[in-house]
């Protein structure tokens, strides 16, 4: 792993995973014990897409592009400020990734430069049954509007790519562990002060 540049201190940690895996929780869990900046991205999703999902109708990649695009821009904001900012998106495919990644402004998309990049990735893993069970509770309580219809839909495009360096996590683990672990693994990165 590339040390720190110290001309543009700050990391962007996104916790990412399809829905349900709990990338919510954990990363304002990280944010919280970092002290810095949480980008809910659900918050930058227009009520267009919030309306199609409810219905039970995935996203395509003309309803997704803006909505990542602005993630880009939030991540861009508090990078270039040399802040550490926590991150909860899905993220599922290379490409979207390559859009967040390039909230690093000296990032260049295509590079395959992953190590110096300072948009860094922990992929949320459990089993369909784990995460569907979630999502059914979840949507129960009232406190999402992603249906459990729409798991295998987000299964289908999640993919991982041995060489960007992805962290994958078992979403089993208590957040508090994944949170800790994430730290010490970015701890020379960030430019949070963590005892």
């Amino acid at each position: 792993m590339a040390g720190p540049d110290l001309t543009q201190p700050g990391l962007a940690v996104v916790i990412m995973g399809v829905s349900g895996c709990g990338k919510s929780t954990v990363a304002a869990l990280l944010a919280e014990t970092l002290g810095c900046s949480f980008i809910e991205a659900d918050d930058y999703h227009s009520q267009a897409n919030k309306a199609k999902m409810s219905r039970g109708i995935p996203l395509t990649d003309s309803d997704r592009i803006p909505w990542l695009e602005s993630l880009r821009d939030a991540i861009r904001e508090r990078l270039d400020r040399g802040e550490d900012v926590a991150v909860s998106c899905s993220a599922l495919q290379h490409r979207y990734r390559e859009i967040l990644r390039e909230g690093d402004c000296s990032y260049r998309s295509g590079s395959g430069s992953y190590s110096s990049c300072r948009v860094k990735f922990v992929c949320l893993e459990a089993s369909a049954d784990v995460i569907a069970d979630r999502m059914r509770r979840r949507s129960m309580k009232g406190v999402h509007f992603m249906p459990a219809s729409l798991l295998q839909s987000q299964l289908d495009l999640l993919q991982l790519d041995e060489a960007e360096g992805i962290t994958e996590v078992d979403a089993s683990v208590r957040p508090d562990v994944i949170v800790h672990d994430t730290i010490a693994q970015f701890r020379e990165q960030l430019a949070s002060i963590v005892c």
